[in-house]
């Protein structure tokens, strides 16, 4: 792949380092036959060859340095670059700036000698892919200036492999690189210490891979962060340390437990040498502490630990670093009915518990609040056995019944079926309201599932069971107030909350193809009752049967007949007495 980027600094490279090596060695610097100026007994003295001097003494910061002219020359003492101080006698390389200046002395240069010397030993002991090594001498446009003897440009993009935010970190420091290109023409070496870091890294990559086995420990230096776990360098290739695998306990973010350049002692967990990916733990080179978890925390036993996490179904609870255990919202009160577990925790709140169950395979530990109290609805069935009469108000409707509050967080439920023995309710709220202070029966208690069933027409005698067979005979003519009119008949109530069908086929004389024909709701009507069925709660009646008894009676007496009433409590409407009639005519659905 062409690296684009690097092509660009490269051209840019050249005109950086012309400026520079102009600056050092003005139009010599553009000299090809660089050999030509360094001669140690050149007897021309030309400006700009290189000449061997000899120090003869000092003149404050100067070196003098006598080369055989006919004044010595000045040297500045920093251009020793390795920090010495020369001795008189010592011999030294320079370069010929001028022969004259205006105080009368030659202008000499060891540094600029020293570049050319090195110049010409570099093309000819490097190449490019040679690995040099030089001291970071300052920022120029677009990247350093690298003195490896001569002074070499490595641009920005071939610092690091991520490439620093500010490059002039590196200036003094001594770096490796690897030389990329040599232009002989212009002079000029372009480095790379990223290429450098890439193939040592490359080479440490093949070593590791393939002598690394799952369950090596290892040391490793963290590289980056993220939000799901630390990327840590190896030594030669990054291994992804997951925020799971970083402690048993809870964490919220990788930063709690890593920093950048921290050195860590990780576990290898999986490695995957065809991508090239490898799995690091930190927490596993500690004891899990779930594996001896029903020993330290057997069932039914009572701890203590700290609310750590809310959530809408229930609360964690930290047993110990790495042990958490659920609180279900059901299992946080016996009778208060909490709608969120903030109602009654809140994190950091250190509470006592019940274990109620472990899975240990799935790290998983229940919990109950309640189980530390005593359970009220282990007294219910002693305070409130069947046939007891209680006071309770009505707390919510359903479309089968009634919640009755007995007690706080005790219900009852009074079912549509139990509310009226002889009235068909469709819906409770035809009933009763919600917040009625009402009086019930106990029918029923299951301590186990924590369910009381009530029942409010227990209150009364069951009218079918004696008062309505004896008021309400087979052969009997009782008055009545249509109520229903459906397509197979008509519902007649006989009195308050009791009712009689009366079936299409014992309208009338005549086939009736609809009810609404013949009758209306409200009216009143005579009705002969046919049958009186107790187990099925029904009572079948016929119009037409009355209206034959009605014109038998006129017939057998001009007089009017004697009326009597009848009922649940011996008044059930009027009824004429048709003793003789066949009390088996006709029959009815209810």
């Amino acid at each position: 792949m062409v690296d684009y980027n690097l092509i660009a600094d490269l051209d840019s490279a050249g005109q950086d380092l012309d400026a520079e090596l102009s600056g050092m060695f003005g139009a010599a610097a553009g000299d090809d036959a660089i050999g030509g100026l360094i001669d140690t007994q050149n007897e021309e003295f030309r400006v700009g060859t290189i000449l061997t001097g000899h120090v003869v003494g000092r003149a404050g910061d100067d070196i003098v340095v006598d080369v055989g002219l006919k004044s010595e020359g000045l040297i500045p003492t920093d251009e020793w670059d390795d920090g010495t101080t020369p001795e008189v006698g010592d011999e030294v390389k320079v370069w010929l700036e001028a022969v004259e200046s205006d105080s009368g002395h030659i202008i000499l240069s060891k540094r600029k000698a020293d570049r050319l010397i090195n110049w010409q030993k570099i093309i000819e002991s490097k190449k490019e892919d040679d690995v040099v090594e030089g001291r970071v001498m300052r920022k120029i446009k677009g990247g350093l200036l690298v003195d490896i003897g001569y002074p070499v440009f490595l641009p920005a993009s071939q610092v690091d492999i991520r490439r620093p935010g500010e490059i002039g970190e590196f200036i003094g420091q001594t770096i490796r690189a690897v030389v990329l290109k040599i232009d002989t023409e212009r002079r000029n070496i372009v480095v790379s210490r990223r290429r450098l870091i890439e193939d040592e890294r490359s080479a440490a990559k093949e070593r590791l891979l393939s002598t690394l086995e799952i369950g090596h420990t290892r040391k490793g230096i963290v590289k980056n962060i993220a939000d799901f776990g630390a990327f840590v360098d190896l030594g030669g290739i990054d291994g992804l340390l997951h925020i799971t695998d970083m402690s048993w306990d809870r964490i919220g973010h990788p930063s709690e437990i890593v920093k950048i350049d921290e050195e860590l002692e990780i576990k290898v967990l999986a490695i995957d040498r065809d991508k090239e990916k490898i799995a690091l733990g930190l927490k596993q080179l500690k004891a899990n502490p779930w594996d001896e978890i029903e020993q330290r925390y057997p069932v039914e036993s009572r701890q203590k630990g700290e609310v750590v996490n809310i959530m809408n179904y229930g609360a964690f609870v930290k047993l110990e670093p790495g042990v958490e255990g659920l609180v279900h919202i059901s299992e946080m009160s016996w009778t208060r009915r909490i709608n969120h577990p903030s109602e009654v925790l809140a994190v950091g709140d250190m509470i006592e518990v019940i274990v109620l169950d472990i899975n240990k395979d799935k790290q998983e530990i229940s919990l109950g609040i309640k189980q530390t109290q005593d359970n009220p609805w282990e007294h219910v069935a002693e305070k409130y056995p069947p046939n007891t009469r209680i006071k309770g108000r009505v707390r919510n409707l359903t479309n089968y019944g009634a919640f009755v509050e007995i007690e706080e967080g005790i219900d009852g439920l009074l079912h549509v079926s139990d509310m009226s023995w002889t009235k068909k309710i469709g819906h409770p709220s035809e009933v009763l309201k919600k917040s009625d202070e009402i009086e019930c029966v106990v029918l029923k208690v299951e301590q186990d599932r924590q369910r009381i069933a009530l029942g409010l027409k227990q209150l009364h005698e069951d009218p079918w069971s004696r008062a309505v067979p004896e008021n309400y005979i087979p052969g009997q003519i009782v008055e009545g107030t249509v109520t229903k009119i459906t397509n197979f008949g008509v519902f007649v109530e006989l009195e308050d909350d009791l009712e009689g069908l009366l079936h299409v086929s014992e309208l009338a004389d005549h086939k009736v193809e609809d009810p609404h024909a013949e009758v209306k709701i409200g009216d009143k009507l005579l009705v002969k009752i046919l049958r009186v069925d107790a187990v099925e709660r029904k009572i079948g009646l016929s119009k037409k049967r009355a209206e034959w008894s009605a014109e038998q009676e006129a017939e057998a007496s001009p007089e009017p007949q004697k009326q009597r009433r009848g009922g649940l409590e011996g008044s059930g409407g009027p009824m004429l007495d048709v003793s003789g009639d066949d009390e088996s005519d006709g029959d009815a659905e209810s």
